[in-house]
């Protein structure tokens, strides 16, 4: 078999191996895959990425840097089998496999969507609502975001070489801010190999990602302020990393992800014969034994009523003997190897110490491999302990064994269960199986501060349950204290890492101008067409049409009652209406005044207004009674091109009485033929 020799990628050009070079081992069977070693110019690759992928990706607004993510994903979708067959030396299975390599391209594909769906057309994002500074409205705050103007650096962990990659990326690349990526060396073949797929696809713009096979070398004393290092891996390299000199004097954003002791809880609900207690049986199966169990949110601890210990001993023990760990091309293989010697030896010994304190129930830790696997292979079989002792115990809560190794512990009542969860000090999620509701809301007071992420499974979540350790790109990952103290994903979070929130003062017309979108108080466009005959190109943000009066009239009110069938006292019964301290007496539906403002602003001819397909943000904020005549306001607020057909426009509906008096306000949608 040829050795692969995996290239850098640094200021555009493909770097061969150089300098000190090390070889990659084949995780099933010990034979040498490939070489990797870099003698690299970073201070020549953080120059490039300033200086030319920054500028190119902050050119492009949100929406064009996720159809650009969209086009990587599908380049990688359609190449995913040549990355499956190097995935096996990995010790990865087919389904292993599939978690990283199809977990990873999923994660582009929904930052794709959600980029196009939940951010604007535009290189600036609006964050949150105005802020009236002062009594007028002449003077407002507005948060916003921007581009870092640096680079981000991504180090990455062996046990997810694609995944790792792409979940890091996606956001990154959305946010307009260029990568240098650094993979794990032990699996770094797979890693270059989906990279390599990336810059071949010509997606890119010249400069947006980079690529290490080998040492950062002074990688991280080039980072400066508006740079960030996001960090996946253990705690003692996040922690040596952390302490860089440069990165600490110059308040260099470091995100980590690291690895944790995540426990699942078996809830005092569900005994066995219960729906919940077979999921969880499953659950911690599937978690010990998908990659080997190294995931940095595998289950390591298992929490059960004190009754039910042994029987839960039982049913994984039985569940762990059937499966079969062998070459990860076989058929038959359930569980592959782990990615590499090393890692098989500090798995064992970490597992020792672990037994220090845990009777092993079922595997082994004297290193003897399963039968029928190579040799020089990275194998062991899953490892059950259990422990009698959890609150005099030590290090079943600090001491993680990143392999197949997991340790069941009673516990007396749910407040103990939460307390021995906590133990573990932060961990990346935690699980907890049952059906009863208390259950679910008393472990999140008492351990969510302790967790980045809870999971709840019982007979109702079904087949869309996606598993205790499945990250997931809408919801963050990352948690406290020893799983690293940052978040990652996250939806839409996940690209605010890599942008910086400004504090905007300023009047409605210069905010108005800033954001590209119309802001109260600013400046006007009122035109002689009225909005709706005009196609999404030539409408423009602030065009505004007033309308003219109309008088609300209590046989108004009446014939809405009868004809919507609502009859509530405040618009029915004068006596009871003026009872309530809100209400002068009969007043109009909301509904009403709503139905009305519609019909003094529609244009009703056929034209670019092609839908109407909701609104947001209605307020109702004074009564209309009867004699009351009502205006609307109507202005574009913000544009969003949807397709090459049609585009999103958002109006600034202000609904106001005779004294001028605004009654209600709303956001109206709508979509606009190009």
């Amino acid at each position: 078999m040829t050795i692969l020799s995996l290239n850098s990628f640094a200021a555009g050009k493909w770097v061969a191996p150089s300098g000190r070079i090390s070889d990659l081992k084949s995780a099933v069977d010990g034979r040498v895959i490939a070489r990797l070693g870099a003698e690299l110019d970073f201070e020549r690759m953080t120059d490039h990425a300033r200086k030319v992928g920054g500028p190119a990706l902050r050119e492009l607004t949100f929406h064009q840097r996720a159809a650009m993510l969209k086009a990587l994903a599908q380049y990688l979708n359609e190449r995913r089998d040549a990355l499956y067959e190097l995935s096996y030396d990995t010790g990865a299975t087919k389904t292993d496999s599939m978690i990283d390599i199809d977990g990873g391209i999923g994660t582009m594909f929904v930052y794709a969507s959600k980029g196009r769906r939940e951010l604007p057309d535009d290189v600036i994002y609006v964050d949150g609502n105005l802020e009236q500074l002062g009594k007028t409205g002449a003077f407002l705050g507005q948060h916003v975001a921007t581009s870092l103007q640096g680079v981000a650096v991504h180090i990455n962990a062996f046990n997810f070489p694609v995944w790792g990659m792409l979940e890091k990326l996606a956001p990154t690349l959305l946010a307009g801010v260029p990568a240098i990526v650094k993979p794990a060396s032990a699996t770094a073949w797979l890693a270059e190999a989906a990279f390599r797929m990336m810059i071949e696809s010509g997606v890119l713009p010249d400069g947006a990602v980079q690529f290490v096979a080998g040492s950062t070398g002074d990688l991280l004393d080039r980072l400066g302020s508006q740079d960030v290092v996001s960090f996946t891996g253990s705690a003692a390299t996040a922690g040596m990393l952390r302490s860089n000199e440069n990165l600490l004097g110059n308040a260099v954003r470091f995100v980590a992800e690291q690895d944790s002791l995540n426990a699942t809880i078996l809830g005092p609900d569900a005994a066995p014969g219960t729906p919940e207690f077979d999921t969880f049986v499953r659950e911690v199966h599937r978690e010990m034994t998908a990659k080997a169990g190294q995931k940095c949110t595998a289950i390591r601890r298992v929490l059960v009523p004190a009754e039910h210990q042994e029987a839960v001993i039982e049913a994984i023990s039985e569940r762990l003997a059937k499966t079969v760990v062998g070459d990860p091309r076989a058929e038959a293989t359930k569980m592959g190897a782990l990615a590499s010697l090393a890692q098989r030896e500090d798995v064992l010994e970490k597992a020792r110490l672990i037994g220090s304190e845990a009777r092993l129930v079922f595997g082994s830790t004297d290193g003897s491999r399963p039968d029928g696997v190579d040799a020089g292979g990275a194998f062991v079989s899953p490892m059950l302990f259990s422990c009698d002792d959890p609150d005099g115990a030590e290090n079943v809560h600090s001491v993680e064994a990143f392999g197949p190794v997991s340790t069941v512990m009673a516990y007396r009542d749910l407040d103990h269960a939460t307390a021995l969860a906590n133990r573990g000090a932060g961990s990346l999620v935690a699980s907890v199986f049952t059906h009863d509701p208390q259950v679910a809301r008393k472990v999140v007071l008492a351990s969510g501060a302790w967790h980045g992420r809870l999971y709840f499974a019982n007979r109702d979540t079904g087949k869309e349950a996606t598993g205790h350790g499945s990250p997931l790109p809408h919801l963050v990952h990352g948690g406290p204290g020893r799983a690293g103290g940052g978040e990652e994903m996250g939806g839409i979070r996940g690209v605010m890492h890599y942008m910086q929130r400004t504090a905007i003062q300023a009047s409605p017309d210069l905010l108005s101008g800033i954001t590209k979108t119309f802001v109260p108080g600013s400046k006007t466009l009122p035109k002689d067409r009225h909005p709706f005959r005009m196609t999404f190109g030539e409408l423009e943000i602030g065009h505004t049409l007033e309308t003219a009066a109309r008088e609300v009239t209590l046989a108004d009110i009446e014939h809405f009652a009868e004809f919507t069938g609502d009859n509530f006292y405040a618009h029915m019964d004068e006596e009871a209406a003026k009872a309530n301290p809100f209400f002068p007496g009969r007043v109009a539906h909301g509904y009403l005044i709503l139905s009305f403002a519609a019909g003094l602003f529609v244009d009703p001819a056929p034209g670019p207004v092609l839908a109407n397909y909701g609104l947001d943000n209605l307020r109702f904020m004074k009564p209309v009674a009867p004699g009351d005549t009502l205006k609307v306001r109507l202005t574009a607020k913000s544009k969003t091109q949807r397709n090459a057909e049609y585009g999103e426009v958002r109006w600034d509906v202000a609904v106001t009485n005779q004294d001028g008096e605004q009654v209600a306000s709303y956001e109206l949608l709508t979509m606009n033929a190009m």
